[in-house]
């Protein structure tokens, strides 16, 4: 019977909108989000006032409960609440929609069915998260539901019926999707062991399903989980509103990509000050058809959602954000009225520039040349830096589709942690790729002789010429486990296994010197590789040598075809993104200023000066938007040079 009214719920309610796709407005449009993440004791809010404080703000979309947890809306889905402080008869949600879209402003209505309350429990145990001990998931008195039970599967389906059928949503984002392996205070959940995940866990890999986390397949499971139900919400969305965005943390069957550039008081240090640049480069170049919304969460941490992180550490998120792509986008707990002001403060200038500025912020491509793969973090992130500090313009894929797009070539690919058998085509066809780690490796560089330990040790340089960041030094830490390679006729580098160090009379007495190579450089059809086997990404970004940093960016200069797309005197400090608006034939170069970032701190960037870029593109007009200023144009061996006068916090110049 329950099947049965789902089904009507979803296909005959009211008149569908046009199967067509309308426009899609959140790739075609400036945006500037603000999210209001409401408690159920807001529900009394003045809707009228908020959405005048989120104009003047000026925000353009808000992103804005509607329902899951609890109902901002009157609803009338059986086992669907209202919020308890919610007066009678009235529908925030609806007040607020109805205000917002007078004002131009986009709402995007926000829903959470990851938890519930007692009584859907109660009526319907099996849809709901079950521990191994048997036990629901219960946190603060909401039932966590399972993704693979038809709280998700059937009920959520009517619950979503309902509210787009009401309200002419411009999108709808959910929260918390999926089952999370820890809840609010980070303790464990554990694999849920409820009959539906049982059953389909043993459907599609013929076992039992596991009792702890720490097993591939479930992870696998999980994801393919979340991935079918998402397909089904999408399919809903888009044929109940054609024109409204489906969103949440995911790439699959979304029309845009949610993330978080957030803290958290346990969080294993060094800080990422490339938090949001990470997450909106890594969305926006994995799909480039989807926008990338990186949510600048402004509390310190969940058991603080009112205290807001540092000033500089907020803005730095938010132009971030629109330097590789993406929309400036900021959530709060509540409403407007901040009890701690400093983030809405910080947030507001960026805001009014974006509105100052419109047209650079629409129809952004990455123009990058250089790709880097995604990896084991630490290894990923030292590259990262390096790249970014080094001012090599790069984009970020989880995904190799960009082989298959004759539009999407690059000069060079980085895989910071092994690299996928499937690039061999691409460098066999004339492509340069850089492999480091301890992955054996699926390129030909080499014959493997083993995988050794982790080891202590140290490379020896043999010809600086060929490294010439490193003519200072002939030797570089290792630290971790290498993969030895057969002897090099000639080598770059060479092991020097572990030797005494102390007392200091009997440092390296016995050092011995092998043949080990350290760095392999090998052709492969058209093309060029390089093996580094060993961590140097994950080095870096533990100990910043400027060995490790040097060694990495005379690599990548040697398999650069035509050398780097920009030469510039800027501070490492400086993040640099080069992107395209095809539509304008402009090319827009973004700068960045982290000098205010040290150790766990954030401040106010120190002004940079008289910074010379010369790209190699052919442009004769430079003109610094904030600076509101022409810049001088010359060429130099094919490229073009100016020099920006001064650099505060951010920067954009439009090359044409």
């Amino acid at each position: 019977m329950y099947l049965s009214i789902v089904l009507a719920l979803i296909c005959g309610l009211a008149p569908l909108q046009s199967a067509t796709r309308e426009s899609r407005w959140w790739m075609e449009e400036p945006i500037r989000l603000l999210q209001t993440n409401l408690r159920e004791t807001d529900s009394t809010v003045d809707g009228q006032r908020l959405v005048r404080q989120v104009a003047d703000f000026p925000a353009n979309t808000l992103l804005f409960n509607l329902g899951g947890i609890v109902a901002q809306y009157p609803t009338d889905v059986e086992l669907h609440y209202a919020s308890p402080h919610l007066p009678p008869g009235r529908d925030l949600f609806g007040d607020v929609l109805r205000e917002a879209h007078a004002r131009g402003i986009r709402v995007i209505g926000r829903f959470d069915f990851s938890k519930t309350q007692k009584p859907v429990f109660d009526a319907h145990p099996e849809w709901f998260f079950k521990r191994t001990n048997g036990e629901p998931a219960i946190y603060n008195g909401l039932y966590s539901a399972c993704i693979n039970g038809k709280y998700y599967r059937e009920h959520a389906l009517a619950i979503l019926t309902e509210a787009l059928e009401r309200y002419e949503v411009d999108g709808l984002f959910f929260n918390m999707f999926g089952n999370p392996s820890t809840d609010y205070s980070g303790d464990p959940m554990g694999p849920c062991q409820c009959d539906a995940c049982k059953v389909r866990f043993q459907a599609r890999y013929g076992r039992p399903l596991p009792t702890t986390r720490d097993d591939d397949d479930y992870a696998e499971f999980m994801a393919a989980s979340a991935r079918e139900v998402a397909a089904m919400f999408a399919d809903l969305i888009h044929r109940k509103r054609p024109g409204a965005a489906f969103l949440t943390y995911m790439q699959e069957h979304t029309d845009g990509i949610m993330s978080e550039s957030n803290t958290g008081v346990e969080r294993p240090l060094p800080l990422w000050p490339y938090s949001a640049s990470d997450n909106v480069n890594r969305a926006r170049n994995s799909e480039p058809t989807k926008m990338a919304f990186n949510l600048c969460m402004s509390f310190v941490d969940y058991a603080w959602r009112f205290v807001t992180v540092p000033q500089g550490e907020i803005q730095l998120r938010l132009y971030q954000n629109m330097a590789h792509g993406g929309p400036p986008a900021m959530a709060m707990l509540g409403t407007m009225d901040q009890e701690d002001r400093h983030g809405l403060l910080a947030a507001q200038p960026v805001f009014r520039w974006h509105a100052q500025h419109e047209d650079l912020y629409v129809g952004q491509e990455s123009a990058a040349r250089v790709l880097l793969l995604g990896g084991d973090q630490r290894s990923y992130r030292g590259f990262f830096r390096l790249l970014s500090e080094q001012h090599i313009p790069f984009a970020v894929s989880d995904n190799l589709d960009w082989l298959h797009e004759r539009s999407r070539t690059f000069d060079l690919v980085i895989a910071p942690s092994g690299a996928p058998a499937e690039l061999d085509r691409y460098v066999r066809d004339g492509g340069a790729l850089l492999v480091a780690g301890t992955a054996p490796p699926t390129l030909p560089v080499g014959r493997v002789v083993g995988q050794r330990p982790h080891t202590r040790a140290s490379w020896r340089i043999h010809d600086a010429s060929m490294l010439p960041s490193l003519k200072h030094t002939k030797l570089l830490l290792l630290d971790g486990e290498y993969v030895e390679l057969a002897p090099l006729e000639k080598p770059l580098l060479t092991l020097i296994p572990p030797a005494m160090f102390g007392p200091p009379e009997k440092v390296w007495v016995d050092k011995v010197e092998t043949e080990i190579p350290g760095l392999v450089f090998a052709n492969h059809g058209k093309g060029r590789l390089a093996y580094i086997p060993w961590d140097v990404g994950g080095l870096y970004y533990r100990h910043s040598s400027q060995g490790h940093a040097g060694l990495m960016a005379d690599v990548i200069d040697r398999l650069l075809p035509e050398g780097r797309q920009i030469k510039t005197t800027a501070h490492p400090l400086v993040e640099i993104t080069l992107m395209t608006q095809p539509a304008r034939k402009r090319t827009l170069l973004h700068l960045v200023n982290l000098s205010g970032h040290s150790d766990t701190a954030y401040f106010e960037p120190i002004e940079m000066r008289d910074i010379t870029v010369e790209a190699a593109q052919d442009f004769t007009r430079a003109t610094a938007v904030g600076l509101d200023q022409e810049l001088p144009v010359t060429r130099v061996n094919g490229s073009s040079r100016f020099t920006l006068p001064r650099l505060g916090a951010y920067e954009v110049v439009v090359l044409q």
